[in-house]
């Protein structure tokens, strides 16, 4: 034992779970809630954890270790704004499950709520974490509407299962604890999720007790033993050193993150060196949200029962120049990294938007440009004037500025 392992060992290391007894849990858990729904989905992003689920499943229904269910589905959510790397590995995993019997089926955002048309045509700025738009437009409204459909075509309930894991979120640790034992569900079979009779499905996450390192385990070595190309996965996440970087991925280039450490990582690998220029999205979206390539509300906005709104000065959508530049931008960086961020689809369609004067709702595109200093409408319909301005008149009129500052002659 090293001095590093000799540091991090504690009196309960020869108790922490193996990878053989979490897959058996993993296997009791879908015993105990697979057998009272005849259809399941799964649903797929991409990443590791439900790369592991999507891996596993098929794999214990082949063997005869886990009851296979009348269907099984796996549903791809595919946001248009995955890493490159994942999304291929997305791709290739998706062809095997079909190989296996497997029903799959990829989802897509509609053309206008794609991520660079919503922004680059309709205008609305990229996401802020006051903002958040991108995650149910992208990823949760398309898989939503996927999954309704497939149960109004198997004329009941199924059961969506989920790669949700301990660990991965403290927000979501803690949405687990609340909602630990629901349905009566017993320590070591999964966190199951019941729902009324008439809706869509019941929820499964049947890895929730899997260390990370099991998950990782099972990517780089399952391809030998399932036939499934899910090393791809670990080798997107870094290969071998993927734990001990643990970078967590989502939208490459995702200005909500400090870091874009996945893609860093990615980078690293000769293999994917040339998709460094990605790393350039981010201060595109920067420059996007600066007011001087924004509209701002002149502050008369009123909702429709007369009363002002709670933000009257509120910045809103992109100028057209500003989605004009930054449809440039993303073309030549999609053009130096090699990969497809806009399609040609999705840029007749932008472009189609800038030229029709396409506006977020509430908008008209003749709002004062954002960088223009305006007087300051507070909520109670108080206007208090721009301090620049009143600077100006008072330089010019070598007149005291009300509140007693002054100025210099």
């Amino acid at each position: 034992m090293t001095k590093e392992q000799s540091m991090d060992a504690t009196f309960w290391d020869s108790e922490r779970t193996t990878m053989e007894a979490s897959i058996e849990q993993t296997i009791v858990s879908l015993k105990a809630f697979g057998v009272t729904h005849k259809h399941w989905a799964i649903g797929f992003s991409g990443g590791k954890d439900s790369g592991t689920v999507a891996s596993l499943i098929p794999h214990l229904i082949a063997t005869g270790r886990v009851p296979a269910p009348k269907s099984l589905t796996i549903i791809y959510a595919d946001t248009r704004m995955e890493l490159p790397p994942l999304q291929s590995a997305a791709m290739k995993m998706m062809a095997a499950l079909r190989g296996m019997g497997h029903k799959t089926q990829v989802v897509l955002p509609p053309m206008e709520d794609r991520f660079f048309v919503y922004i680059l045509g309709r205008g609305v700025p990229p996401p802020s974490n006051t903002f958040r738009w991108c995650t149910p437009m992208l990823k949760v409204d398309p898989m939503v509407a996927a999954l309704a459909a497939l149960r109004d075509s198997h004329g009941e309930k199924f059961l969506m299962i989920t790669g949700v894991r301990v660990g991965e979120s403290a927000a979501r640790d803690g949405r687990i604890a609340l909602s630990c034992g629901k349905n009566g569900a017993e320590c070591g079979q999964g966190w199951f999720q019941e729902t009324t009779p008439t809706a869509v499905a019941d929820t499964l996450a049947p890895i929730l007790h899997w260390r990370v390192c099991h998950v990782w385990k099972w990517l780089r070595n399952s391809a030998a033993i399932t036939g499934m190309p899910t090393h791809l996965i670990a080798e997107s996440y870094g290969g071998n050193e993927a734990e001990e970087v643990n970078a967590r991925t989502g939208c490459v280039g995702c200005n909500l993150a400090s870091r874009d450490l996945a893609l860093e990582t990615i980078c690293k690998n000769p293999k994917w060196a040339h998709l460094s220029a990605l790393k350039e999205l981010r201060s595109v979206y920067a420059e996007l949200k600066k007011p001087g390539n924004r509209l701002r509300k002149d502050g008369s906005e009123r909702r429709k029962d007369g009363v002002m709104v709670a933000n009257p000065n509120r910045m809103g959508p992109l100028t057209m120049e500003a989605r004009r530049w930054g449809l440039a931008q993303i073309k030549r960086i999609q053009s130096a990294a090699g990969v497809d961020l806009i399609n040609s689809d999705e840029e007749a369609v932008i472009i189609e938007m800038i030229e029709s004067n396409t506006w977020p709702n509430g908008w008209t595109g003749n709002e004062p440009v954002a960088d223009v200093p305006m007087d300051e409408t507070i909520a109670d319909g108080v206007v208090q004037p721009v301090f620049l301005g009143v600077l100006k008149e008072s330089m010019r009129a070598h007149q005291p500025v009300p509140g007693g500052v002054q100025l210099a002659a």
